[in-house]
């Protein structure tokens, strides 16, 4: 459902770096997610820059023109596997905060959000080679600024009933960079070893988030 919906997304756009079509029926979706997923595997293994269409269709198993018919490009491919993480990743922050009736219940719930997007990224590499390819692509720019608005809709109304007297554009501020800086201290602890990346991650729930309140 994530990945149907991450491409119906990616065509709206309008973008002629975008899918072109929508599969349809089942076989197509398996199809394209079989692309995805090989497209997936061989970015984890060699980076973005190296993957190549032909490749893609080789290992998928389709012709180079089923390949076009659905992906233009390999930007194309990157930015429709980045939706869809940044689908999985909504669903994570979304489970944690409808969990939320307390301070105490948030606190417990970013700390889980910082551990499900930390094991997300563990467990997809290619994450890191999208995050790195969003620094000169406009398009994943403005995809990553829009996921990191949802992120802080979605805190932002637990903290606004929580708080309802406080102003909404100060709540939602707040939640804006809030979740911003949750995503960035997951980015930079996946580039490091792995031992260094656990303590970043653990120092920054010690010191951003053990102690969490809003103050209206």
């Amino acid at each position: 459902m994530a990945r149907k919906a991450a491409a119906s997304s990616s065509a709206a756009a309008g973008d002629p770096s975008m899918p072109r079509r929508l599969p349809v029926q089942q076989r197509s979706r398996e199809r394209v997610d079989r692309m995805l997923d090989v497209a997936t595997s061989l970015i984890a293994a060699q980076g973005s820059d190296a993957l190549r269409m032909s490749e893609v269709a080789e290992k998928s198993g389709v012709s180079i023109g089923s390949l076009y018919q659905y992906f233009p490009d390999k930007a194309a491919i990157i930015r429709t596997l980045a939706e869809r993480s940044n689908a999985e990743g909504r669903a994570c922050v979304a489970s944690e905060l409808q969990k939320v009736t307390t301070a105490a219940d948030l606190r417990t719930a970013l700390c889980n959000i910082v551990d499900g997007y930390y094991a997300m990224f563990i467990a997809q590499p290619v994450m890191l080679d999208i995050w790195s390819a969003t620094q000169t692509d406009k398009v994943l720019q403005e995809m990553d600024a829009a996921d990191g608005r949802a992120h802080g809709a979605m805190l932002a109304a637990v903290l606004q009933r929580l708080h309802p007297q406080a102003g909404t554009r100060r709540v939602g501020l707040a939640s804006l960079l809030l979740m911003h800086l949750i995503a960035s201290t997951v980015r930079l602890a996946i580039a490091l070893p792995r031992s260094e990346a656990d303590d970043v991650i653990a120092a920054f729930k010690e010191m951003s988030l053990k102690d969490f309140r809003f103050v209206a």
